[in-house]
């Protein structure tokens, strides 16, 4: 990819990726932008279509493989960074109802999310990418994934999209069903844990939790978004366990034998792990409270968010309408159901569970 003679063409993919991340970040802050809570990931995913399906086929295809570094090599970098927004103890501060909750729920997306693509006759990468996003932590999951399942970047984006639109909607929903009373079967610390558990991006935790509880007075906001960090943890060891299971898959060899594709570890999820350890071990010897008080916390998450918005912009680049018209609506069903098993499950899960504890 950077041997001699190719990589002045290699650097100018990397170079037009990065001028689109750019953009992404600053149509990010626009107050209308902002307000919905499109992150700089979701921005760049859109841009990054709207190249696909206009100036595509305007531009050398020598400068593909930089697009295909930034959609592997800067994506994988990427998730090993985004292991210093948490830390050990944000685990500990919530406890273990929501350890539990967050287990239940990601488990049970993921086989629902599985079952129900047979049932459609789904792809099954489409329905796997599908699946992971609505249940850890939305694109973030999709693209922690995409390395692992190694799909066609279509469908990673087809993912991403489902987890875009019934997460926005949820960031709007949730705190209408808490004014309205609706929630009313739960604490204020378990509506904090049923929007954590249950949301698709930080953001939309976010999002819906400030909603809620504006000052963090009644510790909602806070505890929503502990609860959503300890979601994200799971994405390594999900992303392990996916890794062995994908080696099962059965392909035809080139003289028409068939055998197991070889297992592909995740080794960037092992440095996601290692990163949130060592973010834990500077928490507690730098004395502060939150990841954010740690020396330096703000530029490697600055950095982190510029490449994972390369990595999804580099995707959108590969998504074309026609695309989309291949995979139908099938995607969007899924997504749709496993947003109801997210709403409704997530609410009786979370009630019954803490009962208990």
């Amino acid at each position: 990819m950077f041997k001699k003679g190719n990589r002045a063409n290699t650097l100018h993919g990397i170079l037009l990726i990065a001028l689109f991340s750019f953009a992404a970040f600053y149509i990010a802050e626009v107050p209308i932008v902002k307000e919905l809570s499109f992150s700089p990931l979701i921005v760049g995913i859109v841009l990054g279509m709207l190249y696909a399906n206009s100036l595509r086929n305007k531009l050398p295809e020598t400068w593909v493989p930089g697009i295909k570094f930034c959609t592997k090599q800067v994506l994988r970098y990427g998730i090993v960074l985004y292991g210093f927004r948490l830390t050990l103890t944000q685990v500990v501060a919530v406890g273990l109802p929501a350890v539990i909750v967050d287990t239940i729920i990601v488990a049970g997306t993921i086989f629902l999310g599985i079952w129900f693509g047979r049932l459609l006759k789904m792809d099954k990468d489409t329905t796997l990418m599908t699946s992971t996003g609505s249940a850890i932590c939305g694109a973030a999951a999709v693209l922690g994934a995409e390395p692992v399942v190694k799909c066609e970047g279509h469908k990673t984006a087809i993912a991403v999209s489902t987890v875009v639109i019934f997460g926005t909607i949820s960031m709007f929903l949730y705190p209408i069903m808490y004014r309205m009373g609706w929630l009313g079967g739960l604490s204020d610390t378990g509506v904090a844990i049923y929007t954590g558990s249950t949301l698709h991006e930080v953001a939309h935790v976010a999002g819906a939790g400030n909603a809620m509880d504006p000052t963090d007075a009644l510790g909602i906001a806070g505890t929503a978004t502990i609860t959503k960090m300890i979601r994200v943890m799971m994405l390594a060891p999900v992303l392990v366990i996916m890794s062995f299971a994908l080696a099962s898959r059965k392909k035809a060899s080139a003289n028409g034998t068939v055998e197991k594709s070889r297992i592909s570890i995740p080794w960037f999820a092992f440095g996601f792990i290692g990163i949130i350890c060592l973010n834990s071990l500077l928490q507690y010897l730098c004395g502060v409270d939150s990841v954010k008080e740690i020396p330096l916390n703000g530029t490697i998450e600055y950095i982190d968010t510029f490449m994972l918005t390369m990595a999804m912009t580099a995707l959108g680049t590969e998504t074309s309408l026609d695309k989309f018209k291949q995979a139908g609506a099938k995607p969007f069903v899924l997504a749709g159901i496993l947003y109801i098993w997210l709403v409704v499950g997530g609410y009786w899960i979370t009630k019954y569970l803490l009962e208990i504890f």
